[in-house]
This record gives structure tokens, sequence and C-alpha cells, in this order.
């Protein structure tokens, strides 16, 4: 183990040489301050790994001193020990009162004054080991959150620019969270088809507003255009650390079963899962929403769309699982 940084508080030399010779041994550093006041100064300074604090001493005395650490935001955690010549259980009491973590007893006993010390120094790091750990989650958790925060942000936009139903991005999304919650995949996997699913058409950034909101039918090099899109999506997210396991679905949500999707006509199980599940939400929410040009689709008729495309656009094993989690879905009243 390291050596420790120790803040001694001692008015006796004779004192303050003997811990020091005791625990330089050990590799630690000693600091030495005569009083409490001077104790406290240092304290400030140094923020020590451990403070021995001598009981009486001029000006202010080990447990006044004691107390004033423990007021101190910056000390109040620093571990404390009193050293007195006073052994009786008042004095200890009145030590633990005053915030003090062990006592120990003059005259010093060279090997418990390196044991105790050891211990108390090793359990003051784990100590700010676990604390540390603990803001590192806490940091973590804030940056996943401002993450996830944005990319709701972009998916609200997307969905503006498209001109689609509002909340569709999130509708769809909902559904395909639940979709990988039935199947079982995990927590970690499940975050990823999230950002995913809310991210799917981001690559339409990169398709002309003439194409996108064109009133009537694209024509053959309009669609070519078009679906450039998830490739656009790979370009853009693939250098983004954190959103190159959410890929699949803004990359291959267009993909079919029979392969006759794009933009690399993917088959079968070739199609990753995320966005085999992902297009059974993205076709129902499509089919229920209302157009310019149609009307929404009522839920049996959406019902007989999705299963008469399975094993040609969605997986023939996932179609019956999604419809089965809208079993209990009705029209709107």
């Amino acid at each position: 183990m390291a050596g420790a940084s120790i803040l001694v508080a001692d008015d006796e030399p004779v004192a303050r040489e003997l811990i020091n010779n005791y625990l330089a041994r050990d590799g630690h550093s000693l600091h030495m301050a005569t009083n409490g006041i001077e104790c406290l100064r240092l304290a400030r300074e140094l923020l020590p790994d451990l403070i021995l604090l001598d009981v009486m001493m001029p000006r202010m005395d080990g447990l006044e001193t004691c107390r004033q650490l423990r007021a101190d935001p910056l000390l109040a955690e620093v571990p404390v020990v009193i050293i007195s010549t006073l052994d009786d259980r008042t004095s200890r009491l009145n030590g633990i009162a005053a915030g003090a973590d062990d006592f120990l007893t003059k005259p010093i006993d060279s090997l418990e004054l390196r044991v105790r010390v050891g211990s108390i120094v090793r359990l003051n790091r784990y100590r700010k080991l676990h604390e540390s750990r603990r803001e590192l989650e806490t940091a973590y958790n804030a940056l996943q959150s401002a993450y996830d925060t944005t990319i709701a942000g972009w998916s609200r936009a997307l969905d503006l620019r498209d001109q689609e139903t509002e909340g569709h991005s999130q509708r769809v999304t909902e559904m395909t969270v639940r979709m990988a919650q039935a199947v079982g995949l995990s927590d970690t996997d499940i975050l990823h088809v999230r950002r995913g699913a809310l991210l799917h058409d981001i690559g339409k950034l990169g398709v002309p507003d003439a194409i996108l909101h064109k009133p009537g039918p694209l024509t053959p090099e309009e669609w070519e255009i078009m679906r450039m899109h998830p490739v656009y999506a790979y370009e853009w997210l693939t250098p983004i650390d954190y959103l190159r396991p959410a890929l699949d679905i803004p990359y291959c949500h267009h993909e079919k079963w029979d392969g006759s999707g794009y933009p690399r006509k993917l088959s079968g199980t070739g199609i990753p899962l995320s966005a085999r599940m992902f297009a059974l939400a993205d076709v129902w929410d499509a089919m229920r929403s209302n157009r310019p040009y149609r009307s929404g689709w009522p839920v049996a008729k959406v019902k007989e769309h999705i299963a008469g495309l399975a094993g040609s656009h969605f997986d023939p094993d996932l179609a019956p699982i999604f419809l089965a989690l809208h079993a209990e879905d009705q029209d709107d009243a």
C-alpha cells in the first residue's frame, strides 16, 4: 500500500519525532503542527489522508480542533485519531463526541500506532474509491440522459421535416421496445434499439426537400435518391461511438425478409433482429396514420395486411409475436 499523507498535531517535540520515526518507515508522508490553529490551517492546505491530534495543546486543544475539522465541509470526512495521556472511559467518549474516529493513549506503542494508522488509511481509501465510483456513475448517467435527450430532439425534428404524423417516431419506438422486451433482449440491447428506432429516418436529412415532400409519385431516378437515406444514416452515425450499436435500425429497416428491400437486399436472418422488429412497427404506424392522400386503416385491416406479408416483407416468426402484442388494440373512437 502506498504511503499516506498524515498531519500530526502535538505541542511536544519528542512526541512529534517519535510519531514521525514510527510512521515514516511505512512510507507515509508526515506533516507537523504544534497547536490546533496551525493544524486547521495545514489541514486545509494539505487535505491529508489522516490527522493525528494530541488532546492537550495550547491555544486550541485537540477536542475543539476535532470539532472544527468536522464542521468544515472540506475536512469533515478526513479520519481523525485522538492521542491522549488519559485512558479513561470519559476521555474516550469525549473524543468520539468531538468526531474522532479512533483513540490512542500515550506513551504510544509503535506497533499499535502503525497497525491502526494502516487500517484507517486503507478504509479511508476504500471509501474514497467508492465515492469516486459513485460520482463516475452519476456523471455517466447524466451523460447518457443528455445523449438520449438529444436523440429525442433529433427524432422530433425529423418528424417535422418529413411531415409525418406528429409523434410517429415516439410511437414506433415504443412499439419496437415492447417487441424487444417480448423476445427477451437485454436492457443494454433494448437501449440501442430505442436509440436506433428514434433515429430510424435520420438519413432523410440527406434527401432534397423536392423529393421528400413531392406530392405525387416519385420517378425512378428520385427513388434512387430516396433509397440512399439508410446509407446516409450509416455514414453519419458510424463515427459516433455511442450510436454505433444503434445503427442496425437506421441502416436496415427497409430490408425485407425475401431480399427485395434496400439498400443491401439482405434477406432472412441476415437482416439484424432489431431492424426486423422495427419494420413491423413502422408499417403498423404508417397504415394506421392519416395521410393527405388517404385515411388511416382500421386495426383489423392493418393486422390482415401484416399477416399477409409474413414470410415476404416480414420475419414469419416475429409477425405473430407482434400481432399478439396488439391483440387488444382497437380503432380510435
